[in-house]
Parts: structure tokens; C-alpha cells; sequence
């Protein structure tokens, strides 16, 4: 059985290809999405990719979140379908309901792209299973609207369940990767709904699966070979 992963594609979307070749990558069959269908083509997972969907206007995500196609994401997301968001996803995510929060401005106003450093903090996840809790990875960043905010008793709530996923490093130098890069609460860069299978962070793993490219790491490669290995157990 070769696992069929979906990569939704909005006006706007930036990574969807890069998307697809890491999955490639990780041993599975990426599917190419329309926002506009409704159609998931019986795929076992999908990927909302990084970009800056209808320019991200009114809010990032926001005019996303009523395409047809998540009309379809967010029935089977509830019903179990392990849903990866990444960037824009994760905020495409947060506009659906799918993830608590919210997702605003970086808090010094300036869009950053930069390697970040990150620390997996929930491992159980249908995304993040071939890591392991405390493991520490670089991942690119690169964002205009990544600081994620919740109240406090959200916050909490996430703290309590282990529901935080990625969490930046602050320890060291910003220049070096280190720091809080936009301001999220509590440092926080990844998160999962309460069943694990709906994952959301701000980082692109998908542009760290190939030593040949950009810093030369594949730490984030794990996303892509951890989903494979919970559908078809490789």
C-alpha cells in the first residue's frame, strides 16, 4: 500500500510543489488538491502548504478558510484525517476552528526568514512520531503573521494536555537561530488538537528534507516519514 497524501494549492500558495517533493521523498504519493473542489480524491492525509493565500487579505487564512475544499479538510479532520498545516496552513487551521488561537503580526512588524531553532516538545503526534520529546532541530522560518496568540486559559489547557508541539529555543543568539522569532506566546511554534491527528506550526519542514539544499539538514524530513508510518505502519 503506498500512502496518498493530499497537498491543497490557493490562490496564493507558495510551497504546495515543495510540498510534494518531500512527501515523494518520504515514500509516499503526493496528490495535487484545488481549493475550489471538495473532492479530497480518497486521500489518507492532507497538507495545507505555506504561502500567502488571496494575499493574505482580511487576516491570513482567513478568506482560505471558506474554500470549498476545507469544507471537506474540516469534516474528515474531526472524523480522524491527519491534517499537516504549515505556515499559512497553521493559520488557514486556526481560522477553521480546527486549532485554538490565533495566529497576528510578527510583533517587531518586519517579515523574517531566517534557519530557527526549534524543540519538539509532543512526539505522539500523527506528524511527529519519528522524533523524539526534547529533540532539538533546525527548521526555516519565514513569515509575516507568526505570532500566535490564545487567552490564558487556552494556554493552559494546551500546557496541560502536552498539546504544544514546537516550541522555539530563546537560549543563545537570535542571529544563531536562537529566540523567540515573532513574538508567539509562550514561545510556542507548533500545535495539535486534542486527538493528534491535526497539527499546525509556523516553521517549513518541508524545506529541510534534502542535504543538497539550504543548510544542508533533513530535520525535517521526520513530518513526512513519521505520516507515512502511521497510515501504512513502514
Amino acid at each position: 500500500m503506498t500512502a496518498r497524501i493530499g497537498v491543497v494549492t490557493f490562490p496564493g500558495s507558495l510551497d504546495d510543489r515543495d510540498t510534494q517533493r518531500a512527501i515523494r521523498l518520504a515514500g509516499a504519493e503526493p496528490v495535487a488538491l484545488w481549493h475550489k473542489d471538495k473532492d479530497l480524491k480518497q486521500v489518507d492525509a492532507v497538507v495545507l502548504p505555506g504561502g500567502f493565500s488571496y494575499g493574505d487579505y482580511l487576516r491570513a487564512g482567513a478568506i482560505s478558510r471558506f474554500s470549498p475544499v476545507m469544507e471537506s479538510v474540516i469534516e474528515q479532520a474531526r472524523a480522524g484525517l491527519p491534517v499537516l498545516g504549515i505556515c499559512n496552513g497553521f493559520q488557514v487551521l486556526t481560522e477553521a476552528h480546527l486549532l485554538p488561537g490565533a495566529m497576528l503580526g510578527n510583533n517587531h512588524l518586519h517579515f523574517i526568514c531566517r534557519d530557527q531553532k526549534l524543540r519538539v516538545e509532543n512526539a505522539q503526534t500523527a506528524w511527529t512520531g519519528d522524533y523524539r520529546a526534547g529533540q532539538e532541530i533546525h527548521i526555516p522560518l519565514k513569515n509575516m503573521d507568526g505570532r500566535y496568540v490564545a487567552d490564558a486559559y487556552t494556554l493552559d489547557e494546551l500546557e496541560a494536555e502536552g498539546r504544544v508541539v514546537f516550541r522555539y529555543l530563546v537560549r543563545g543568539e537570535a542571529a544563531d537561530g536562537y529566540g523567540n522569532p515573532n513574538g508567539s506566546l509562550r514561545d510556542i511554534a507548533g500545535i495539535t488538537n486534542e486527538a493528534g491527528n491535526v497539527v499546525g506550526l509556523m516553521p517549513h519542514p518541508e524545506h529541510a528534507v534534502e542535504p543538497l539544499i539550504g543548510t544542508g539538514r533533513t530535520d525535517g524530513l521526520p513530518f513526512f516519514t513519521s505520516i507515512l508510518k502511521k497510515l501504512v505502519g513502514a
